[in-house]
């Protein structure tokens, strides 16, 4: 049992939901671990994420804590059996681990649909607007790591191509300018483009909609292979907290679904995006 020396929020997430079966089974950690014939400090490691799981295993504890979910059991067996390093990895200690786990999330999520306030979506960024994001950082990025970061981002957009993408903007963020008006422009031209994919829908928030109460939190909501594997990613001023409750899941699909339908409709939304271009 070697204990890793990284630990993801993906990793992290499998051991707290074997934690939270354990849990629902009324075992204590004591308990478990003498009923599966294993240490006490194995199945704490495990469910911290410190150590690996196999998915027979998952199968095991799942069947010893009288789960009645096949579809979870799958779900969580599979977590267990990837082996495959991600793209993302290629970038450890280039850009924070933030960065990383939040790749893993949009690269595993069965769809995803995120909230902005005040910035344009991550993956509906153009290059341009990207750069201007992480060269007027404080403190300031060396150039070098502003090219990493950029790269970094666009090779997330990537999974637009494949996934059910769905965004709501306000109509602060398309109009808050991360550089000049050229690429203001340029940027909003570029959501437009990206909209035109059969699975990306984009929908704003204008200044005058009525019933909208004031949500400012950014959000990224990614879907699981199963309701209870959803997660929600908020965003705050020390950065970002992975959420997977379900009452904060519940309330953050409640909070979407409030702010889809105060929303202009996808049709609207292009037209005003459209009015926004021509006024720069």
């Amino acid at each position: 049992m070697v204990a890793r020396s990284v630990i993801t929020a993906r990793q992290e997430r499998l051991g707290a939901e074997l934690r939270k079966l354990r849990e629902r089974a009324s075992l204590t950690g004591r308990e478990a671990a003498r009923a599966l014939g294993i240490a006490e400090t194995q199945l704490s490691s495990t469910e911290a994420g410190r150590v690996g799981v196999s998915a027979g295993r998952v199968r095991h504890l799942a069947g010893a804590y009288a789960v009645d979910d096949p579809a979870l059991i799958d779900a969580l067996a599979a977590m267990a059996a990837e082996r495959v390093r991600g793209w993302w990895t290629e970038y450890r200690q280039l850009v924070p681990a933030g960065y990383l786990n939040l790749a893993e999330l949009e690269q595993h999520a069965s769809d995803l649909r995120t909230f902005q306030s005040v910035h344009i979506p991550a993956l509906l960024q153009s290059e341009e607007h990207i750069r201007a994001i992480f060269t007027s950082t404080v403190p300031k990025l060396p150039e070098e790591e502003v090219d990493v970061r950029v790269r970094f981002r666009l090779r997330r957009q990537e999974i637009l191509g494949g996934v059910s993408y769905k965004a709501v903007i306000h109509e602060a963020a398309l109009r808050i300018r991360a550089a000049d008006a050229k690429v203001a422009r340029s940027q909003l031209v570029h959501i437009l483009e990206q909209s035109e994919r059969p699975q990306v829908a984009v929908r704003v928030v204008p200044f005058d909609v009525d019933g909208f109460a004031g949500i400012s939190t950014p959000l990224v909501y990614a879907g699981g292979p199963v309701a209870q594997l959803d997660s929600v990613l908020v965003d705050n001023q020390h950065g970002g907290a992975f959420l997977d409750a379900e009452a904060q899941l519940n309330r953050y699909r409640e909070v979407l679904r409030m702010l889809e339908d105060v929303a202009l409709g996808d049709i609207e939304s292009r037209d005003f995006i459209h009015r926004l271009v021509r006024q720069m």
